[in-house]
């Protein structure tokens, strides 16, 4: 059963939009997924809550801000959203029970010292040889100096970036309908899931 946790210790990158199109993705592909959300302010959760009946079905994994349990028996995949300012033992019980790691961030250099800080963490870990950890660049606009910079970083990292998603409505008109990407006419969002495909095949791998 792999586990996905979507982890950046900056607040605002992104980890909620990234978690819920990954349990879409899952979803679509038949799979029983369960969306976790140790984030306080429970935004996964709330997104769960939009969902229509008629959508694929994503279950809430009940876990609470102190205390991970393990999900339940019949869950195939899950994806865990965590809060700004993961660290210590909380830290510790994620990795732990993690099989990749994929770490959002913006072309900000607030985002960026932030990342190089928390991708340091996650290689010095204990857990991190079994981790298949990854970089997702949110709301990036190609044609900016701000993304020129943040190729330059990523390049220094030694952590693989999986790709750049731009800067659109559609996440955030379709999360408003506790919706995904993979939800609605791929002709609708043909631009976005061109831009999902090298992720989509990390998390296959």
């Amino acid at each position: 059963m792999p586990v996905v946790v979507v982890a950046n210790p900056k607040g605002g990158v992104g980890k909620s939009t990234l978690s819920t199109n990954i349990a879409g993705y899952f979803a679509r592909q038949g799979h029983a997924v369960m969306l976790g959300d140790i984030d306080r302010q429970q935004s996964s959760r709330l997104w769960l809550g939009l969902r229509p009946s008629a959508a694929r079905p994503i279950a809430a994994w009940a876990t609470d801000a102190d205390q991970i349990a393990k999900p339940p028996k019949g869950t195939s995949h899950v994806v865990l959203d965590t809060p700004a300012g993961l660290h210590g033992g909380r830290f510790n019980d994620v990795l732990k029970m993690a099989d990749k790691v994929i770490v959002p961030l913006q072309p900000s250099v607030f985002d960026i010292f932030a990342t190089r800080s928390f991708v340091d963490q996650l290689l010095q870990n204990k857990h991190h040889a079994r981790l298949q950890i990854a970089l997702v660049g949110m709301r990036v606009d190609a044609r900016t100096i701000a993304a020129d910079k943040l190729h330059d970083f990523v390049d220094g990292l030694g952590v693989p970036m999986l790709g750049y998603l731009r800067n659109t409505q559609n996440y955030i008109h379709l999360a408003a309908s506790g919706l995904t990407l993979f939800d609605v006419a791929p002709t609708r969002v043909e631009k976005d899931l061109a831009q999902w495909k090298p992720i989509c095949e990390w998390l296959d791998a």
